[in-house]
C-alpha cells in the first residue's frame, strides 16, 4: 500500500469522505473511487453500476466495487441523473486501479445543483484528512 504523500489527488477534482470523487466537465460531473481507496482495495475485480436515467439523491448507493480484499459500496457526491456509465468496467475493473482518474471513472451526472460541488474536500483537504486518519 501507498504511504500518504505518494497518493494521487488531482487539484482539479472534489473528494468525497467516502472516497468518491467528482470533477465537472461542462454540464455534466464525472465520478470515480480516488487513488487513497484504489489503493486500500487492492486488486479491483467486479464493479456494479447504475442503469443511465436513474435519477439519485447526493449521499445515495450508486454502485459497488469489490476487490480481491472486500466489498464496498459508493455513494454519488452530487444529487442527479446518471447519464453515462463507463461500462469498460464491465470486461476490465481494473481500470480503476490502473487509472481511477482517467479510464477508471465509474459514471457521468447530470447534476441537480452543482452548488453540491462546494460542500466536497479540495485535494488538500483531503490530503490533510488523510493524514489525520494515519
Amino acid at each position: 500500500m501507498k504511504e500518504i504523500n505518494e497518493l494521487i489527488l488531482p487539484d482539479d477534482l472534489r473528494y468525497a469522505v467516502d472516497h468518491e470523487w467528482a470533477r465537472v466537465e461542462g454540464d455534466r460531473v464525472r465520478v470515480g473511487l480516488d487513488d487513497y481507496a484504489q489503493d486500500q482495495l487492492g486488486d479491483i475485480v467486479f464493479v456494479e453500476l447504475p442503469q443511465p436515467g436513474e435519477t439519485l439523491e447526493r449521499g445515495q448507493e450508486f454502485a459497488t466495487v469489490e476487490s480481491v480484499k472486500a466489498v464496498v459500496e459508493c455513494y454519488l457526491p452530487v444529487s442527479g441523473e446518471i447519464v453515462a456509465v463507463n461500462k469498460q468496467l464491465e470486461d476490465s475493473p481494473e481500470l480503476m486501479n490502473e487509472s481511477s482518474y482517467g479510464d477508471g471513472w465509474m459514471v457521468e451526472v447530470n447534476p441537480k445543483d452543482l452548488s453540491e460541488m462546494d460542500d466536497l474536500m479540495t485535494s488538500a483537504e483531503n490530503l490533510e484528512r488523510l493524514k489525520g486518519a494515519e
